[in-house]
This record gives C-alpha cells, sequence and structure tokens, in this order.
C-alpha cells in the first residue's frame, strides 16, 4: 500500500470489477472478484458502522443498528461480489461459449439466494418457521454447490486415478502432502459455518459473526495457495509456460528435424546451433 503503483494497480482493478460486464475477463479480474467474495461480513456491516456513527458509539449502536428490518442495505452490500462474478461468469460464457463458465455463475447465484434467506430470516426474529426452513435449504445447497467446485475445479482434486489417493498426479508441494488433505477437510467444514447460527444457546449472535468471519478469511487463505497452484499447472498443461528448463540444455539431432525453420527467436541459438529446450 505503501506503492504508488501498487495503489493505482488496486483502484484500476477494483473499478474493473465494478464494471463487469463491459469487457473481457481475464485472470486478475476474477480473482480479484474472489477475494471480496470473503469479504461480505466487512462489507455487510459498513451500514451498521456509518449507523453506528451517525447515532454515536455511546448510545448502545448494537441494538439501535442492527435491527432486522434493517436488512436490505446490508443484503445488497454482502451480495455486491457475488453479483460481480455472476456477471463476469456469463461475460466469459459469451465470450468462449463454455458451459463451464455458468455452472461457475450458477454458484454465485445460489450463494445471492442463500443471503437473501438468511438476512430474511432475521427479519422475521430467527424464528424456527417457514423461512428459517428456507435458510438451512439454500445454506446447504450452497455450501455442497461450492464446496464441490473449489475441490474438483478450483483445486483439481479427488481425481479418480491420480497417484495419491483423493488428490491429483502433478503436485507443487510434494513436501506437504497432509495439508492437502487437512485443506480439503478445513474446506468443507468452514463452508457448513452457517450451522454454527442455528443453536439458540451458547456464544452472542455478534461472536458467533465474528468467528464465522474470521474462518473464511483462513479459507480463503488457504484456498488462495491452491487455487494458483491449479493455475500455474494448467499453465504448464497448455504449454503457456514451462515449470522448469533443466540445464545444459538438451540439443536436437538437426539430422532428423524437419521444420528447423519454425523454431522460435527466443530458443534459436547458443553457441550458434539451434537448439530447443526441454520443459519436464
Amino acid at each position: 500500500m505503501f506503492s504508488r503503483e501498487s495503489r493505482w494497480w488496486l483502484v484500476r482493478n477494483v473499478a474493473r470489477l465494478v464494471t463487469s460486464g463491459w469487457h473481457r475477463v481475464e485472470f486478475t479480474d476474477f480473482w480479484l472478484g474472489d477475494q471480496f467474495c470473503s469479504l461480505t461480513f466487512t462489507l455487510g456491516n459498513l451500514y451498521f458502522f456509518a449507523c453506528a456513527y451517525a447515532v454515536g458509539f455511546d448510545t448502545d449502536p448494537w441494538t439501535r443498528c442492527s435491527q432486522p428490518s434493517h436488512w436490505g442495505v446490508p443484503f445488497l452490500l454482502t451480495t455486491l461480489p457475488f453479483l460481480a462474478r455472476l456477471v463476469q461468469s456469463i461475460r466469459r460464457y459469451a465470450d468462449s461459449r463454455l458451459i463451464t463458465h455458468l455452472i461457475n455463475g450458477g454458484k454465485y447465484g445460489t450463494g445471492i439466494l442463500y443471503y437473501f434467506s438468511y438476512y430474511y430470516w432475521r427479519h422475521h426474529g430467527g424464528a424456527r418457521g417457514p423461512s428459517f426452513v428456507l435458510w438451512c435449504l439454500f445454506g446447504t445447497i450452497y455450501a455442497t454447490y461450492a464446496s464441490s467446485w473449489d475441490l474438483l475445479m478450483d483445486w483439481s482434486l479427488l481425481r479418480p486415478h491420480a497417484k495419491l489417493r483423493f488428490l491429483r498426479s502433478e503436485l507443487v508441494y510434494s513436501s506437504y502432502i497432509p495439508l492437502y488433505y487437512c485443506a480439503i477437510i478445513s474446506n468443507v467444514l468452514i463452508r457448513f459455518i452457517w450451522v454454527f447460527y442455528i443453536p439458540t444457546s451458547g456464544p452472542s449472535f455478534a461472536l458467533r459473526t465474528w468467528i464465522a468471519a474470521m474462518l473464511e478469511m483462513l479459507r480463503r487463505f488457504q484456498w488462495n495457495i491452491y487455487r494458483l497452484e491449479n493455475e500455474h499447472l494448467g499453465n504448464v498443461d497448455q504449454y503457456r509456460i514451462t515449470r522448469e528448463v533443466p540445464l545444459p540444455y538438451s540439443f536436437d539431432d538437426l539430422s532428423h528435424d524437419t521444420d528447423v525453420g519454425d523454431v522460435d527467436d527466443e530458443e534459436e541459438v547458443l553457441e550458434h546451433k539451434p537448439v530447443r529446450p526441454v520443459a519436464r
């Protein structure tokens, strides 16, 4: 944040996030959108902070500003990242015609329905009625949908023919295999953290919300590590990058090479001989 370039990068890409749908979606766009999806607690409480500042922090703002009837603005602020990611998914489908992007968009649409049912349940006082059943239904669907996407698509784990059970054949962090299994379990558990609100006894609602928000940020922290690992391996598989170039370089036998003239400029000459780095 002390770097001017970093601040400008953040402002520029947040502006692209706000205007999702108007431009082609790149990796930075949907990655930043995913980060904002972990800030739903912060965004949803902007209204509470503004209200508490207006009425005064010494006048019990929790009672005055957290009334269930005041749920419209917090709901809108909470679901803004999900709406941006939904629009991005639709735009990516329009550009590529890959049905996978619509399936991903369905996850964010389900997330919006989940938060709507959550705020609707709170609007009715948190009673055990139809609104409670609706919230539990959408909570289960969204948590199952999102955790499945995390493991199968964002992390590319649970491969049926992988060398390591429930993982995949290629791993960057091969020295930390147990952490992959810990990440699978903890990711699913934190996705279902909403059940923490169901018991009528125990910690206060405010404390439960804070604990859930902290756990979600920790979940996204580990999600970033394995998501970027999977992105890197995907780039390697599609020959957009190479994981390593061994030294010394291996030279092709020119007597068996029929397309020497097609070698890229950056791979042409080493000691005045055409070469090709061999990527493993």
